[in-house]
C-alpha cells in the first residue's frame, strides 16, 4: 500500500493543498460549467475556430467523423468534426494542432472508429499531429480529457470529442438531432465539462505537452509567453470570474516515474472536510478507498448527508456483471454503514425511455456549498491510481460569491434531474435544511431521481472477482505478471512478413466493414444465434455448423462465454458440453495457427505494446499455464490464443491445456442453462430444486477453484482486464 493511501484524510478547513491532494492552484479570470454535449461542443467549436498558435486535444477516444452541432454550425468551416480541425490549421497561418488518444489495441478496433491514424494523421495538414498513446501500465489506458486554445482557454471534464455524447439537457428522448455518424439513434446523454482560462489555461497547457512529449517522444510548440487572443466564445458568460482553481491528476507509475495520486486525496479530503452533504453524480461507484471515506462519515453522529447519482445500468451486459457488481458490493457496505439514515443512491428516471434511466457520464463532487471537483475521473479505483486522469477544483474558503457558484451548480443539476427549475431546488433544500429531504420533497412521477437499489444474485456474486481483479488500483508489474511469453522472432524474409501483415489487415478490414454493413451484427444477436441453432439441432451436419461457428466467432472476437451458453441451451448438457468444447478447441488452434504465421513482432503491433506479454509462467509451465489462463480473467480468448502462437508453446501442450483449462467453465455454463430453461419451460418444485442444488454446486466450485488457483499462482500479481474474457 503506498503511501498516499495510508494516510487518515484529515477535516481541515482548506482542502486544497498543492503537493497533496493537487498538482498546482492557479488563477482563472472565468470558469463555467458546461453541462450536457450540446454546450459543450458547441463552445469547443467557437474555440477551436479562434485558434491562433496551438490546440491540444487529449482524450480516451475521438472520432474524426462526429459533428459537434448537429444541427449545422454555420461558421463557414466544414461540419465533421476531423475535416473542421484540418481546414482551421489550414486557414490559419502558423497554427498547430496536436491530437493524442488512448491507445487501444488493433484487437478492439471493431468498438472504435476505423483507422483514426489515416483520417486524423495521414489525410490533414502536416500542421496537425495525431498520435495513439501507449505509455502507461499494462491494462491501464489514458482517460484524460483535456482541450487547451493558444494556452488561454482549456475545457476538461469526462467529454470526450466522439461520437454518441451530443444532447441536449432536455434530454428529448425522440431528439432527431442525436444519431451517431452511421445515422443510427442513440440514447439520452448526461456529462459535465469546465471550462477555464487565465493561469490555469496556461499550466493545463504544460500538462498537455508534458503527455504529449511522454507519448510521443517529441516535444511539441512551446508554451507561449502571453496570449495573443482571447478564444473564450464571446455568448459564453462565466458563472464566476477571479477564483483560484486547483488541478489534480492520476498517473500510475511507469518506469523511473513515480505515481501521481492527486484525484484520490483530494476526494478523500474533501469528504473528511464536507460538514452538511455531499452530492456525487458519477459513471462508476466501485472504488473501495472512496467507499471506505463515505462509510466513516456515514457513522459518525454528526456526519453529512451522501448523494450518489449514477446510470441504471452499466454500458452493455460484461460491464453490468462486473462494474455493475461492485456497484452493488459497495453500495450494500454503505447502507450496512448508514446508522443514521444519511444516505441514498438514485437515478434520473425518464418516464417515456424505455431503458427508464438516463445514461450517466458525469464525474462530480460537490461537499456542501463549499468545494467542488469535475474532471475525467470515475469513482473507480481504476480512476484513483490505474489511469490517467484530470480534475480540477474550486473551494470557496467562505467566500460568497464562490459560495453562490458551488451551490449554483449542484442545484443546476438537481434540477435538471428532478425536472422543477434550480430557484426551487435551492429553496427547498433552505426550508429543509437537507439535501437528502429537499430531493424527498420534488420527487415526482415524471422526469425525476428515482431511488436505487442494486443488488445481485448471490451466484453471480461468487462468480465475480474482487475489485482487485475487474477495478484494480495498481499498475501491473510485467516482470511479476506477464513474461516473456513471445520469444524473438526468427529471421524471415521481409517479403513474406509483410504479406502475411497485409493479409491479416485485409481479413480484419473485411471483418470490420462485415460487422458495420452487413446484417452480420444481427447474427451474432443472442436471440439470433438460439433461433439459428434451434433450426441446425436436427441436420447431420448440425457438429460441423456449431464448431465452424465458434471459428467465425473467434475471428470477431466475440465472447465465447456467449456461444457455449447458446449451445448449453439449444443441444443441452451432454452434447452441448460435446459441441463447446469441440467449438471451442477448433477457434483456439485457428487463433493460435494466426500467431503462430504472423510471429512476434507482428502480433505485437497488432495487439498493441502493452500487450504482448502475458505470463512468465506460461513459457515455462506449458499445459499447466494453459490452463490457467483458461480459467483466470486475464485477457480475451482470441488475443490469448494468437500471442500463445506466436510463443514458443507447442500446439499439443496449448491443446491439452485448452481442453483442460476450458472443461470445467463448459460443464458448469451447460448445466446452469440446461437448468435455467428447465425451470422457465416446465416451472415446479422439481425444476427449482434442480436449479439450486446446480447452483449451490457452481457456488461450491467456484470456491474451491478460487483456493486451488491461489496456491498455483501463490506470488504471483493477478493482471486487470476490463475487456471480455473467456
Amino acid at each position: 500500500m503506498d503511501q498516499v493511501t495510508r494516510e487518515t484524510p484529515r477535516a481541515a478547513a482548506r482542502v486544497l493543498v498543492p503537493g497533496r491532494n493537487c498538482w498546482r492552484v492557479e488563477r482563472a479570470h472565468r470558469f463555467r460549467f458546461l453541462v450536457d454535449g450540446a454546450e459543450y461542443f458547441g463552445a469547443v467549436r467557437k474555440a477551436i475556430a479562434r485558434a491562433r498558435r496551438t490546440i491540444f486535444i487529449l482524450g480516451w477516444d475521438i472520432d474524426s467523423r462526429m459533428r459537434l452541432v448537429p444541427q449545422g454550425a454555420h461558421d463557414g468551416f466544414p461540419e465533421g468534426l476531423c475535416e473542421f480541425i484540418n481546414a482551421v490549421v489550414t486557414n490559419t497561418r502558423g497554427l498547430r494542432a496536436y491530437i493524442l488518444t488512448w491507445d487501444f489495441a488493433m484487437l478492439f478496433a471493431l468498438e472504435r472508429e476505423w483507422l483514426p491514424v489515416y483520417k486524423l494523421d495521414w489525410r490533414t495538414h502536416r500542421r496537425l499531429s495525431f498520435r495513439l498513446d501507449a505509455k502507461h501500465p499494462v491494462g491501464a489506458s489514458h482517460h484524460q480529457k483535456i482541450v487547451v486554445i493558444d494556452d488561454a482557454l482549456a475545457f476538461v471534464g469526462g467529454f470526450d470529442l466522439t461520437q454518441r455524447r451530443w444532447d441536449t439537457s432536455e434530454h428529448a428522448v425522440h431528439s432527431p438531432w442525436r444519431v451517431d455518424p452511421d445515422g443510427e439513434p442513440y440514447g439520452p446523454f448526461h456529462d459535465i465539462q469546465a471550462m477555464v482560462d487565465g493561469d490555469v489555461a496556461r499550466a493545463l497547457g504544460e500538462l498537455a505537452r508534458s503527455r504529449w512529449h511522454r507519448a510521443v517522444g517529441r516535444r511539441p510548440r512551446a508554451v507561449a509567453q502571453r496570449a495573443d487572443s482571447d478564444p473564450w466564445p464571446e455568448d459564453y458568460r462565466a458563472d464566476i470570474e477571479d477564483v483560484e482553481v486547483a488541478i489534480a491528476r492520476t498517473a500510475p507509475p511507469l518506469g523511473s516515474a513515480s505515481g501521481v495520486y492527486e484525484v484520490r486525496q483530494l476526494h478523500m479530503d474533501a469528504i473528511a472536510a464536507a460538514q452538511r452533504h455531499l452530492y456525487m453524480e458519477n459513471q462508476y461507484f466501485s472504488s473501495s478507498v472512496i467507499g471506505n471515506c463515505i462509510a466513516q462519515r456515514l457513522s459518525e453522529t454528526n456526519g453529512p448527508e451522501a448523494v450518489v447519482v449514477v446510470p441504471r445500468r452499466e454500458s452493455g451486459w460484461l460491464e453490468e456483471t462486473t462494474m455493475g457488481v461492485l456497484r452493488a458490493r459497495l453500495h450494500q457496505r454503505l447502507k450496512s454503514a448508514d446508522a443514521h439514515g444519511r444516505y441514498r443512491m438514485y437515478c434520473p428516471h425518464l418516464p417515456e425511455l424505455a431503458a427508464g434511466c438516463l445514461n450517466l457520464h458525469s464525474k462530480l463532487l460537490v461537499a456542501d456549498d463549499d468545494f467542488v471537483t469535475v474532471g475525467s475521473a470515475n469513482l473507480s479505483n481504476r480512476s484513483m491510481g490505474f489511469d490517467t486522469e484530470c480534475n480540477l477544483a474550486i473551494e470557496s474558503r467562505g467566500s460568497p460569491r464562490v459560495r453562490a457558484a458551488i451551490a449554483g451548480i449542484r442545484n443546476r443539476l438537481l434540477a435538471e434531474h428532478l425536472g422543477v427549475e434550480a430557484e426551487r431546488v435551492s429553496a427547498e433544500i433552505a426550508r429543509h435544511g437537507s439535501l437528502l429531504e429537499a430531493i424527498e420533497a420534488l420527487r415526482g412521477g415524471g422526469r425525476t431521481l428515482q431511488p436505487m437499489e442494486p443488488a445481485v444474485a448471490p451466484d453471480i456474486d461468487a462468480l465475480v472477482p474482487d475489485e482487485a481483479v475487474i477495478d484494480p488500483e495498481r499498475p501491473v508489474d510485467p516482470n511479476e505478471l506477464v513474461a516473456e511469453l513471445v520469444p524473438p522472432e526468427e529471421t524471415r524474409p521481409a517479403a513474406n512478413r509483410m504479406a502475411r501483415i497485409a493479409a491479416l489487415v485485409v481479413l480484419f478490414a473485411a471483418l470490420a466493414a462485415a460487422w458495420r454493413w452487413t446484417p452480420l451484427r444481427e447474427w451474432l444477436d443472442l436471440n439470433h444465434l438460439v433461433s439459428v441453432a434451434d433450426r441446425l439441432e436436427d441436420l447431420p451436419f448440425t457438429p460441423v455448423a456449431v464448431v465452424g461457428a465458434y471459428v467465425v466467432a473467434g475471428l470477431v472476437v466475440m465472447p465465447v462465454t456467449v456461444l457455449i451458453a447458446v449451445t448449453g441451451m439449444v443441444f443441452g448438457p451432454f452434447f452441448g458440453a460435446i459441441y463447446a468444447l469441440a467449438g471451442a478447441i477448433a477457434s483456439a488452434i485457428v487463433a493460435y495457427g494466426i500467431g503462430r504465421g504472423l510471429g512476434r513482432e507482428t502480433v505485437r503491433r497488432l495487439a498493441g505494446s502493452r500487450l504482448n506479454r502475458i505470463s512468465r509462467q506460461l513459457g515455462r509451465r506449458g499445459i499447466v499455464a494453459i490452463a490457467i489462463v483458461r480459467m483466470l480473467p486475464l485477457a480475451p480468448y482470441t488475443l490469448v490464443n494468437i500471442i500463445a502462437g506466436a510463443s514458443h508453446i507447442g500446439l499439443r501442450d496449448f491443446v491439452i491445456g485448452t481442453a483442460i483449462g476450458m472443461l470445467p467453465g463448459i460443464l458448469a455454463t451447460v448445466v446452469f442453462v440446461d437448468r435455467i430453461v428447465e425451470a422457465v419451460r416446465n416451472p415446479g418444485a422439481v425444476a427449482y430444486l434442480s436449479l439450486a442444488v446446480v447452483v449451490a454446486l457452481l457456488v461450491a466450485a467456484v470456491i474451491l477453484l478460487k483456493r486451488r488457483l491461489a496456491g498455483l499462482a501463490e506470488g504471483a500479481q493477478r493482471p486487470a482486464w476490463k475487456r471480455e474474457v473467456a
